[in-house]
């Protein structure tokens, strides 16, 4: 049974999902997952971090301590294949010590411009695989190839459920407070829809960041401010009329996980447009917004007429193309692994 290495960071499900894809492939897989922007970022050496002065230097100690850990575990465990996911907590030269033993690939599962200890990454694994088709034009302009690979859902985590009452009009769930753009589409649809029920899930105003703006955050009986683990998702999903979905800003062309598992759990999505997402729901399964304007005639449209024959067609569309097994055998396919 050849063995799999999956080192990733420890977000939401990735890392075991993708362990799960492969081990139906018949691999062996061990997770060796990490914590940004440092590792452990919990307990005491969270609060060191906080209040270093020198957090750049801080982080660095870290990041060392981390490639002495990583390099002995790949040493005891002896893989036939390491499988990154983002990489930035590692140097180049453990990719290289990697490299010299086993295949290495890379998985951008984020904009490489925000993962910028990772940029050069690429040059240092047999393979290297981007979220963002702009992520591949961006390497290619520098004469280095990567291969166009989106994200994906895992159907064991996303799946519809039967005779589910329907008793959230409208839902969103993801962190708010990072994206500006994000706040202002759901501040519209909040003073749009004030008769239906909306809940959004996801920290908007986290105490941490601003412990007045905390106290004094407005519609609480709609803004939860606060996370859910993922396998609590698939239950929102499935209560909700119209599931919402909003990139963050620099998502260009390429799709979130969420615009794959939204349509796994059966939930009728409205996304925001770009090519990649149009090519893959051409035929109105998911509803595609431009803008405010669009977005709130989508979901208008969509409390007034049933939509569950679209959501049906658009479960259908990612089930048969769009899960991490997909993923897998595609780069594996790529990389002339059998």
């Amino acid at each position: 049974m050849p063995k799999i290495l999956i080192i990733g960071p420890n977000f939401h499900n990735f890392n075991i999902s993708i362990a799960r894809a492969f081990e139906q492939l018949g691999w062996e897989a061990l997770i060796e997952g990490y914590d940004t922007p440092i590792h452990p970022f919990r307990g005491f050496v969270k609060w060191r971090h906080k209040f270093s002065q020198n957090k750049a230097k801080f982080k660095e100690q870290q990041k060392n301590k981390y490639k002495l850990f990583i390099e002995q575990r790949f040493i005891e465990y002896d893989p036939d294949f390491v499988f990154i996911l983002n990489g930035d907590i590692l140097f180049s030269e453990t990719l290289d010590f990697f490299r010299g033993k086993c295949k290495v690939a890379l998985w951008l599962f984020d904009n490489v411009m925000n993962i910028s200890p990772s940029i050069n990454h690429v040059d240092h694994v047999d393979s290297c695989f981007c979220y963002e088709q702009e992520n591949v034009i961006f390497y290619e302009k520098s004469g280095r190839k990567t291969y166009f690979l989106p994200q994906a859902y895992d159907p064991s985590i996303y799946y519809p459920k039967e005779k589910q009452e329907k008793d959230i009009d409208i839902l969103f769930v993801g962190n708010l407070y990072i994206s500006q753009k994000r706040i202002q589409y759901i501040r519209k649809v909040v003073q749009a829809f004030t008769n239906k029920k909306m809940v959004v899930i996801g920290e908007y105003k986290p105490w941490y960041k601003n412990p007045l703006k905390w106290l004094l955050r407005e519609h609480r009986d709609i803004y939860t401010n606060r996370n859910i683990h993922y396998l609590q998702v698939n239950d929102y999903y499935n209560r909700a009329r119209v599931v919402l979905n909003i990139h963050h800003e620099q998502q260009k062309d390429g799709a979130n996980p969420k615009v794959f598992e939204i349509s796994g759990a059966g939930a009728y999505q409205i996304c925001d447009a770009n090519p990649y997402i149009e090519s893959l729901f051409p035929n109105g399964e998911v509803g595609l917004y431009r803008d405010e304007k669009e977005l709130i005639a989508l979901i208008d449209n969509a409390l007034k007429n049933d939509q569950s024959e679209n959501a049906n067609k658009a479960h259908e569309i990612v089930i048969q193309n769009h899960t991490f097994l997909h993923r897998v055998k595609e780069m594996l396919k790529i990389m002339n692994i059998n």
